[in-house]
């Protein structure tokens, strides 16, 4: 079990770990999820969080669902988030809606407009791309292990589509979008995301 702002009980965490011991994960599996929990806490002891345990739960299953190119894993996250959230925490008086809204804006990254989106939702997409920002040998890890998830796709094709994705993000303004992370990863992301780029070429 994580550090949590809220009681979670043993069946919640079971469903949660469960989840993400599905077959064919290689990055976004239980060890995502332990690193974006750690920023989370990072973000707390910081510039602090609106909505912390809504934040948290989004945090905890925003990849809980997840099939390598399909495109409504963010959408199926957030639904199979609603469904745990009533079973196991019916009384906690949670903002259902705003999981669900956090756990989608993950199916956008390097696409959410940062003036659409309020305090807590720039700092919990943050989270999620930190990985971009890590120690290189982290984020080689972790470009390794997409690439892992994506086997199945013709070699070629993969690599076009992340060539696309990578240029997208160094093309863009911020990569971060709250003052928090640009301030500490928005240099080394843009360093390990050229580095991949050249790779990839």
């Amino acid at each position: 079990m994580l550090p949590a702002p809220l009681a979670l009980p043993p069946a919640f965490w079971d469903a949660l770990v469960a989840a993400y011991a599905s077959p064919g994960r290689a990055y976004h599996d239980w060890t995502h999820v332990e690193e974006v929990v750690q920023r989370y806490h990072e973000v707390a002891a910081g510039p602090g969080w609106q909505h912390p345990r809504e934040v948290f739960l989004a945090l905890l299953l925003h990849d809980a669902v997840y099939e390598p190119g399909r495109t409504d894993n963010e959408a199926r996250s957030a639904e199979l988030a609603t469904q745990l959230i009533a079973r196991h925490l019916p009384a906690r008086d949670l903002d259902l809606a705003l999981i669900a809204e956090l756990i989608e804006l993950t199916a956008h990254h390097g696409g959410n407009d940062p003036m659409r989106l309020d305090h807590d939702a720039a700092l919990f997409v943050d989270c999620d791309m930190a990985i971009l920002g890590a120690e290189p040998a982290r984020f080689d890890a972790y470009d390794r292990g997409v690439a892992l998830e994506y086997q199945a796709v013709p070699r070629a094709q993969y690599l076009a589509g992340r060539r696309r994705f990578l240029a997208a993000l160094l093309a863009s303004e911020h990569i971060y979008l709250s003052d928090h992370f640009r301030a500490k990863l928005e240099a080394p992301a843009r360093a390990n995301l050229a580095r991949a780029q050249t790779a990839s070429s």
